[in-house]
This record gives structure tokens, sequence and C-alpha cells, in this order.
């Protein structure tokens, strides 16, 4: 072959290889591109209100518990204690502070070196360590010389009943048809269980060979239903979600995928995999028809009163998983897919963003999203700007119309808050419940 012919095939098959590598990039970019169709400059944003989930915590089990004698592996020595707040999801919120910063500021809605006045803005945090530890980080980003307070209503370390998804009514015939409805939302996890298993090398576990702990099974799960008490299951969902929950929150945190996986090499439909375990876990005890306007019931207040407080720009509230998933579900929010996560619904960090706007005409609007980090973000941790945006999914509303920026009008998201939070009372009337005592007030007007 001559050398000019030899240069031609040479950049022939570079160019091909090119070709080849940018079609395979665009499978993993394009999906983790943030859907953002923002809102015409001309019209106003007026408020913002944030429910957050708390960010990246160690696991909720201890040395010797189920989850760490499931396991002939190691699990990772974790920065924190169990249950809080990681060093790394305190870095993460505070690049979800500084995001959201350059986005009001962009917006003007905020101007640069914000100090708030009065009321204008109210942080305010279910009194666990993951939670406060979130709200501060989220707030030293947003308002770097803003001198924010965060806002607990109860003891440090325990549990607020607005940021509790407890029943607060329960009878006989109410748990009887509420756990009919969740035993029909259960989905076939058999192979989730079979990949969790495979992963953690169940059966060479301490647990598993003293019988302590047994196979996974689809047919053994129970509900437990009772007044001021969080829907509980018991069963291998319980304990699977443990793990699972364990193994999720262990790959945010290793760097290195293949020691996360315990020496496997897992794909990105594997991790939705073993996630889909917990988060299925989440939906069938919050998100039922029954269940959701019980548990969420004194946060959809809170934030209504959020969003028609006198003078408030900004509010941040921070709770759980569970807390964004019963109130997604009691205002019938359609269903959504969350690109470049492996968490379904509500991934770590993930903020369900309440913004009201005002077009020049003067009528009010809002829209609703979901704002949350990729896995790829919450793993390498790159720098949030308004060229590098967290993901963002514009959250729709069964029965509700809306525009091509994902606005609605605002008094039918109004009207949506009215009707999730008398359905309270009419399952209460319903099911002939007369409960014991009132649910916690607030004390916030």
């Amino acid at each position: 072959m001559k050398r000019s012919d030899q240069m031609k095939h040479c950049y022939t098959r570079i160019l091909l290889t090119l070709v080849f590598l940018l079609g395979s990039l665009s499978v993993y970019i394009l999906p983790l591109k943030a859907e953002e169709t923002e809102v015409p400059d001309d019209y106003t944003l007026e408020q913002v209100v944030i429910l957050s989930r708390h960010n990246i915590r160690a696991p909720l089990s201890t040395e010797g518990s189920a989850v760490d004698i499931a396991t002939p592996h190691t699990w990772t020595e974790w920065s924190s204690n169990a249950s809080e707040l990681s060093l790394r999801g305190g870095t993460l919120e505070t690049e979800m502070g500084q995001y959201f910063r350059k986005w009001l500021e962009n917006r003007e809605f905020i101007p640069e070196n914000w100090r708030p006045q009065g009321e204008e803005v109210r942080f305010y945090a279910n009194a666990k360590q993951r939670t406060i530890a979130t709200s501060e980080y989220f707030g030293g980003g947003f308002l770097p010389v803003g001198n924010i307070s965060i806002e607990t209503h109860q003891e440090y370390d325990k549990m607020d009943p607005v940021f509790t998804p407890q029943l607060t009514f329960v009878n006989e015939a109410y748990a009887e048809d509420a756990e009919k409805q969740m035993q029909e939302s259960l989905t076939d996890l058999s192979e989730e269980y079979a990949l969790l298993s495979d992963v953690i090398d169940y059966t060479e576990s301490k647990g598993y060979q003293s019988g302590e702990l047994t196979d996974f099974r689809t047919d053994d799960t129970e509900f437990v239903l009772k007044e001021n008490a969080e829907p509980g299951t018991k069963g291998s969902l319980r304990q699977a979600t443990s793990i699972s929950d364990a193994l999720v929150l262990q790959y945010y945190e290793e760097p290195d995928a293949k020691k996360a996986a315990f020496g496997n090499d897992l794909t990105e439909e594997q991790w939705k995999d073993i996630s889909e375990i917990k988060d299925a876990y989440v939906d069938v005890l919050y998100t039922t028809p029954l269940i959701a306007p019980n548990v969420a019931h004194p946060l959809l207040q809170e934030i209504q009163k959020e969003l028609n407080h006198p003078g408030r720009k900004f509010t941040f509230l921070c709770g759980h998983d569970s807390n964004l998933a019963s109130v997604m579900a009691s205002l019938r929010t359609e269903e959504y897919e969350l690109p470049g996560a492996i968490e379904s619904d509500t991934p770590i960090g993930a903020k369900m963003v309440f913004e009201k706007y005002r077009d020049p005409a003067g009528k009010e609007y809002a829209r609703v999203r979901l704002v949350y980090q990729s896995t790829e973000q919450l793993r390498t941790m790159p720098l949030l700007t308004p060229d590098n945006p967290p993901m963002s999914v514009t959250l729709r509303f069964a029965d509700m119309e809306a525009d091509e920026y994902g606005l609605v009008p605002l008094d039918r998201l109004e009207e949506r808050f009215d009707e999730a939070i008398r359905r309270y009372d009419e399952l209460k009337q319903e099911y002939g419940i007369v409960t014991t005592g009132a649910v916690p007030d607030t004390g916030v007007r």
C-alpha cells in the first residue's frame, strides 16, 4: 500500500472511531441534559418554596445490625455517624445552594449578596441532624452573607410531627382497605432481590449462615398500620430495603464504583434495579390513595401557608423522601421519569420547587419542578452553575392543563392544595373516625 493510501486509510479509521465514540457518548450525555424550558423573562418570579430531601447520609444501621451481618464484605467507612449527613452530602448541598443563588440572581429575583429583611426568608427543618445540616449547607451556598437561622420545633434529633409521615387516624375498616391498596401496589421484586443477594454475597454472610437472616421472598410482606405511627412492614421487603438503601448510599459516597459494589462491575440499569427495592418500599408505604393524604396532611398545610404568607419570598423546608413522595401523591402529580438518576422517584437531595409567577398582564401562574443532582453529579461533585445545572423535571398534575413552560394558573394549584387537605377530613368522615387528639399545630402562621 502506498504511503498516501496508508494515510487516507489511517484518517478514515480515525474519523470512523471519532464518529463511533461521539455516537456512544451521546447515549450517555443526551439523557443527562437538564430538562430546562425556562419561563420567559417578562414573567416576574414572585416567590419560591422548596420542599427538600436531605442530602447524602450514612446508612441508618450500625455495626452488628442486620445490614452489617448481611454480607461478608466490609461496608465503606463513613465520614459521619449513622443516619447523619456525610461530608460529601454537605459539599453537594452547598453546591445546590450556590446554583439556586445564581439562578435567582439571573432571574432578578434576588440581588447579589442578598441580605433578607424581616420575614422574606424562612428555613425550617425536621430536628434530625441530616435535615438541619442539609439546611445549613444549602443556606451557606444560597445566602453566604444572609445570616440565616434554621428553625426547628422539636428537641434536637427528635422527629417533628410536621415532617413525620405518621397516620393520625386509623380504625379497623380503614386499615383493612389501606392494606388492600398497599398489597395491590406491590411489585414483583424477585429479580431485584436476586441481584441484591448476588452483589452482597448474601448467602455467605454471617447473618444468613447463622439463620438470623433468611432468603428474600415476595410473599411475606405484612403491613402494620397504627395511629400516631408511620406505616410499617414486616418481612423481606423491609429487610431488603435497609440493605438496598445502604448499598445505594455507598455507591454515591465511594469514588471507586467497583469497590462500592463489593468487587462487582454493575451497569447503571443494575444500580437502578437495586435502588428499586427501597423505592418500591417508599411508594407502597406513603403514596397509596388512602395513605398519602393521612401522612402528608400537616406538611401540605405548612406548604400552603408558606405559599400564602404575606411578604415571604423564599422558603426552604427540609425533610425526607417520604415527605416528598406523600406530598406529590396527595397533590396527584402525574408519573414522571428522572434522567440520569438511579433512584426513580425522590433522589437523595431532591427538591420539590414551587415557583409563583406573574405575567405582563398581571395574571398569576405556578410551576412545580423536581430539581436533583444526577448520579454522575453526586459521585463526581462538579460545580453547579447555570451552564452546568442540576437535573430538572417539570411536574404535571392530573386533570390540570399546563402550558409549554409547565405553568398552571395559580388558583388551580391552590384548589389542588385545598382538595388534598380536605381529603384528610373526608377520609375520617368516610370511615367514621373520631380522633383522640388534634394534628399538632406548628405554631407558624
